[in-house]
């Protein structure tokens, strides 16, 4: 993982094409090691949840930036990314990794919820806000993720009262949980199984968040 961080660092430095053609053996040998790295990092996740991506190859993202609505045409990311997809319907929320020199970290939750999803969760949350307040006071929460990031309205969401006792969760748009890590942390041969501790620790908030969003108000499921 040293070679990979190296090789970032230097595109970071030379972010394009000509250098990056010229490099190619070089950053060929890097996506073999992270195919690797990937691979590791599913293994270790099966152990504790059932994952759709079938290999660590086809977890990662291409590494060619979609310049054509940014004002940066750098044509290459400076990280090496992927996501695995939790299997069936009934288990939701995805998983992301994101490594980068100084800049490393997983995530998990409901990035962009459609309307629909997104009603749903506020509906659930006006209701059972105790049970959501009970998973992310946890003390392991707290110390993996700290406090559920994204997007908050400024305002309360249309059919919900702004007085109403848990106005500061119905607010959310986006339900994001976030863990950096170092560079030494991300160079260790115990990486995957570190990073796969978190997805771990994110499974209570998922299995509650599920329910959530399988489910009706009187429990019912709708899926």
């Amino acid at each position: 993982m040293e070679e990979v961080f190296k090789y970032l660092q230097q595109l970071k430095e030379n972010n394009q094409r000509e250098w990056f053609m010229k490099n190619k053996p070089i950053y060929e040998a890097c996506h073999e090691m992270m195919i690797e790295t990937a691979d590791e990092l599913l293994k270790e996740m099966q152990s504790h949840d059932l994952i759709e991506t079938v290999s660590g190859k086809k977890s990662l993202h291409r590494i060619y930036r979609d310049v054509r609505f940014s004002k940066d045409k750098t044509p290459y990311k400076t990280n090496w990314s992927g996501s695995f997809r939790r299997a069936t319907a009934q288990r939701r929320g995805g998983y992301y990794y994101h490594l980068e020199p100084g800049a490393s970290f997983v995530a998990g939750g409901f990035w962009g919820p459609n309307k629909e999803d997104l009603k749903l969760i506020r509906d659930h949350l006006s209701q059972e806000g105790n049970a959501y307040r009970k998973v992310i006071a946890q003390i392991f929460f707290k110390e993996t993720f700290g406090e559920v990031q994204g997007d908050q309205l400024k305002k309360s969401p249309k059919g919900f009262d702004i007085g109403h006792p848990d106005i500061d969760l119905l607010r959310y748009k986006q339900f994001v949980l976030r863990h950096d890590f170092t560079d030494q942390e991300v160079l260790s041969q115990d990486f995957p199984k570190k990073a796969s501790q978190v997805f771990q620790n994110m499974r209570p908030y998922f299995d509650l968040m599920s329910d959530f969003l399988i489910s009706d108000l009187n429990g019912n499921e709708i899926i």
